[in-house]
């Protein structure tokens, strides 16, 4: 798919450097990996849902040798008019079940330069996935550099509610976040960048901060990226009061549609995601107007909370 995954633009620049495999995954998969034996370091563009017919390939003849491989995974997430089955709803969980493999996934265009160098200079398999369309129209760095592996990023700070979002799920989240703040609620906001290795420390730092995790992506939540951040919340201390909860695809075979309509109908634009949080944390919100009332009487806090923070109309609510 040189077209569709924009390869054919590398092919005229670097010809030689250029091979079109056809739809072949599976060869072009033990391609590659014979490519890595000889030193060089492939980089294998395939569709996100077109993987899963390599996925013997990739076990075998990458991760069983742990060659050095990048795997450039378009069309990760909810594709639309191609077809239902082109949805690209499963690879972080095929994937991250492999020894060795790093999954990383850009919050924007410019971050995906960043991450494609990380993985090239990686000594190891790496699976990069983005979405299909256009960028955010972000102002693009100078200067390509390597990421640190593992690590997130904080894009906004917080003290009541915790969203962690992966890849193309920040910049709706940031949305939804701000809808947040409007009623009150201070919500820190992560880009966690990789779902494997995922940043267990920063994850705990959170969960113990704001008591409160939820997660975003544009991926089945059963086995996804929140599936791997309850796997680390597990070894928080029990006396630590936490609440989590995964927003991504239901347990569903998603359609074929604009993406637009599709996210809506799941609830993954940022007005179904504030929907969704609000029903969530409502009862947290009353505990919190309690107990800054009762500190308030007593005269040992401030009435922030209880001025700011309105409770979600039965609208915004009707769905939770």
């Amino acid at each position: 798919m040189p077209d569709g995954t924009g390869i054919s633009k590398f092919g005229k620049v670097f010809p030689d450097r250029t091979f079109d495999v056809g739809m072949a995954e599976q060869h072009g998969v033990g391609y590659g990996g014979a490519l890595s034996i000889e030193g060089f370091r492939p980089v294998i563009a395939i569709y996100s849902t077109f993987m899963q017919r390599a996925y013997d390939q990739v076990v075998h003849d990458i991760v069983g040798m742990n060659l050095s491989v990048t795997f450039a995974m378009d069309r990760a997430g909810i594709v639309g008019e191609d077809g239902a089955t082109h949805q690209g709803l499963f690879d972080i969980a095929f994937m991250r079940t492999l020894p060795n493999m790093v999954i990383m996934a850009p919050k924007d265009e410019n971050e995906l330069r960043h991450m494609l160098k990380t993985s090239i200079y990686h000594s190891g398999p790496c699976a990069l996935r983005y979405p299909r369309g256009n960028g955010l129209g972000v102002e693009m760095d100078e200067d390509i550099k390597e990421i640190e592996i593992g690590k997130g990023e904080v894009i906004k700070d917080g003290k009541d509610v915790t969203i962690i979002a992966f890849g193309a799920m920040v910049d709706p989240s940031m949305k939804t976040a701000a809808m947040l703040e409007n009623y009150g609620l201070s919500v820190a906001v992560i880009n966690a960048r990789f779902a494997k290795p995922i940043d267990k420390n920063l994850i705990m730092e959170y969960a113990q901060k704001t008591g409160c995790i939820i997660t975003t992506e544009e991926h089945s939540v059963q086995g996804g990226f929140g599936s791997a951040v309850l796997e680390v919340l597990q070894d928080l201390d029990e006396h630590i009061p936490l609440k989590t909860k995964c927003i991504g695809v239901p347990d569903i075979v998603v359609e074929h549609g604009a993406p637009g309509i599709i996210k809506k109908d799941l609830k993954l634009d940022p007005e179904g995601m504030f929907e969704t949080i609000c029903s969530f944390v409502n009862v947290s919100i009353s505990s919190k107007l309690h107990e800054n009332e009762t500190k308030t009487s007593s005269g040992n806090g401030s009435n922030d909370l209880k001025t700011n923070i309105k409770k979600p109309t039965a609208t915004q609510t009707a769905n939770g």
